[in-house]
């Protein structure tokens, strides 16, 4: 029983927290934070929304569709763009990171937050933390993410939609059919009579 509890717990601390966005990112300077009472902690949504300017709003894994039509998306790393997780295992509502550099074709830093329990608190800012590409078509469907507990990139190869960047989408250009020239160059008589009660 012991072993199994262990086991959970060490699942629990080993997996990036949920990335919802039901606090605001702000800065605490309440009466409890000035005491040194710890503040709510900091959700990936809001901190990749600041750092990206991508004006998204909701849980990580809604982002990515969210995107559509709005921002410019992709499979390929930008600096300032966002690279959203879909939900895997433990990992419910996504996630949401910035990247801060492109190191090469299958390495980037990434600027987030809620990922790694630093010191025993979640809602860690991380900045410039190593992400492997290890997908099998080198096209960031799948990553391992730098985790501070294990001084290391993780075991877990997350899933990821791709990359929205902070550029706006382009519209697609609308098409307008062109009407075929008439058969007749002048109305018929015949034609004319139909509407002649109407004057």
């Amino acid at each position: 029983m012991r072993h199994a509890l262990l086991a959970i717990a060490l699942v629990a601390i080993a997996a990036p927290a949920a990335a919802d966005e039901t606090r605001d990112f702000r800065v605490d300077s309440s009466p409890e934070a000035a005491r040194g009472e710890l503040s709510p902690y900091l959700q990936c949504v809001p901190y990749a929304r600041k750092v990206s300017g991508i004006q998204i709003y909701g849980d990580a894994h809604t982002w990515w569709e969210q995107a559509q039509g709005r921002y410019a998306i992709g499979k390929a790393p930008r600096v300032g763009a966002v690279m959203a997780f879909r939900p895997h295992r433990n990992m419910r509502l996504g996630h949401v990171a910035a990247v801060s550099k492109v190191i090469d074709g299958r390495r980037v830093l990434l600027d987030h937050a809620n990922w790694s329990p630093i010191n025993g608190r979640r809602g860690q800012v991380e900045k410039d933390v190593l992400a492997v590409d290890v997908s099998a078509s080198n096209d960031w469907s799948e990553v391992q993410v730098w985790y501070t507990p294990l001084g290391g990139l993780g075991k877990t190869a997350w899933p990821v939609d791709g990359f929205i960047y902070a550029d706006r989408a382009t519209e697609t250009p609308t098409h307008v059919a062109r009407a075929e020239d008439p058969v007749r160059k002048t109305t018929s008589k015949r034609f004319l009579s139909a509407f002649a009660d109407l004057r």
